[in-house]
């Protein structure tokens, strides 16, 4: 995928100024494909001037003019295209699994401190997801019944809710292995 892909989508969803945008990404989008502000702004303005996106301005009172972006026709054709398109499964590319592996060849004790802080992370954005799934999807202020987009972004949530879920528990068996072999480990 590419990120004029996650733009297309987002615009699609809601039309936004570059600032709203890059929100997006911090927020939601960015947990499944990230971008800085920086690579956002670069892109919405090379998608402007392809012609897939058109772009108002919005004066603000006490505030600086914005720009605000939406998805045109050429726009939906190349998100049309990209989604009959087939892709290939991810590949996951994952430092600590090495790290752990890597323990064997030193003190697995080491590791300890560094899994627990990954825990923590994966922790804090299955918290973040379940806060978002109540506001958004399954609380009382969310709405029903469910439009067919607010139902694909549940659905994509629920995988980002599943994925942190199934790392936890990952993770909490790589604590025990890394106590249970602590610094006796023989190739210490």
């Amino acid at each position: 995928m590419a990120l004029e892909h996650a733009i297309l989508v987002s615009l699609l969803e809601k039309p936004g100024s570059g600032y709203e945008l890059a929100r997006r990404f911090e927020r939601s989008i960015g947990y499944f494909w990230a971008a800085t502000h920086q690579q956002i702004y670069r892109v919405l303005k090379r998608m402007e001037s392809d012609g897939l996106l058109a772009v108002r301005e919005l004066t603000q009172q006490s505030r600086p003019d914005k720009k605000e972006y939406s998805v045109v026709g050429p726009g939906r054709a190349a998100l049309s295209q990209w989604l009959h398109e087939s892709i290939e499964p991810e590949s996951i590319r994952h430092d600590l699994a090495v790290k752990i592996r890597g323990a064997a060849f030193d003190d697995p004790s080491v590791l300890v401190r560094e899994v627990e802080r990954h825990r923590q992370v994966h922790s804090d954005r299955l918290a973040h997801y379940l806060a978002g799934e109540l506001r958004d999807f399954t609380g009382p202020a969310a709405p029903t019944p469910l439009d067919a987009g607010q139902e694909l972004q549940h659905v994509v949530l629920r995988g980002g809710i599943a994925y942190e879920r199934m790392t936890i528990a990952w993770l909490d068996d790589v604590l025990a292995t890394l106590r249970r072999f602590g610094a006796s480990h023989p190739h210490a």
